[in-house]
């Protein structure tokens, strides 16, 4: 080839289009320091156990397991902060 073949040849270019997907939170070191510092009645186990239960269901690809799962362990670690305020309230006074 020559060069003015070489500089009449048509450009190919080619587009990667990449989707990301939303990223769900599944409350996992949460749950884990609630675990260690505030587990009060089990509450941060049970909000740890719901977490890897979301982790995995996340890996699966179930989307509305994974969502409900992790809303059940941010409503078990939101209790168990709770909870763990006030008793530090009322050992403070």
């Amino acid at each position: 080839m020559t060069k003015e073949e070489i500089s009449q040849a048509p450009v190919t270019s080619t587009v990667i289009t990449i989707q990301t997907e939303p990223v769900m939170p599944d409350y996992i070191v949460w749950s884990t320091f609630s675990t260690i510092f505030m587990n009060f009645c089990c509450l941060g186990f049970i909000a740890y156990v719901y977490s890897v239960k979301s982790r995995d269901r996340k890996m699966v690809g179930d989307k509305t397991g994974a969502q409900a799962h992790a809303s059940t362990a941010k409503c078990l670690n939101i209790s168990a902060l709770v909870i763990f305020i006030i008793i530090t309230t009322i050992r403070a006074v």
